[in-house]
């Protein structure tokens, strides 16, 4: 059964990756890149400070996407070494057959560009639903963010959604906690 499935997560992976082209490829490099979102994270940040009864909390929020981002890395970075899933780059049965937009040695299950970037989206989602009718669209990030990372030939859909179920569950399980942190204290949101 589990041949099965990562042969099909491979065969998706072919799929997906060869929709690609050489045209496109500065975009999705672009994209991969966690620097150039900046914008999009500050005024997300900015959004969440408008509707802060006590702009001090904005430095609690600081410090749990940080612990977020800090314990979904580690934890990714256990789960590949204990995996090793070769990358699709890597994969010798695969040369010749992908597009490898962008190469790597390290491990490829599950995504933490997807983990990351789903945890803190889902963090931030859940502080702000309440406020913006559109909040959902913060999760813009994360579908692209992990897409490029198929796109680039780093990545098989599995890790993706992998990544995107370990990061919404750890997205919310900060949340819980942040709630707990704050809740005998002078802030609410």
């Amino acid at each position: 059964m589990l041949e099965k499935i990562l042969e099909l997560d491979k065969n998706i992976f072919i799929f997906l990756n060869g929709l690609g082209a050489a045209k496109f490829d500065p975009f999705w490099e672009f994209i991969t890149k966690q620097v150039r979102w900046t914008p999009f994270f500050l005024l997300i940040l900015y959004f969440v400070y408008t509707k802060l009864n006590r702009k001090k909390e904005l430095i609690y929020i600081l410090v749990s996407i940080s612990i977020i981002v800090l314990f979904t890395d580690q934890f990714t970075n256990v789960i590949k070494f204990y995996f090793q899933r070769l990358r699709p780059c890597s994969e010798p049965e695969l040369s010749g057959i992908i597009r490898i937009v962008k190469s790597s040695d390290t491990f490829s299950f599950f995504s933490g560009h997807a983990s990351n970037s789903m945890a803190t989206m889902t963090f931030i989602f859940l502080l702000i639903r309440k406020y913006y009718k559109y909040a959902f669209l913060v999760f813009i990030f994360p579908l692209l963010f992990a897409y490029s990372r198929i796109y680039l030939g780093l990545h098989y859909p599995l890790d993706i959604l992998t990544g995107y179920t370990v990061g919404g569950l750890f997205g919310f399980l900060f949340y819980k906690l942040y709630l707990k942190m704050i809740k005998n204290s002078e802030f609410t949101i």
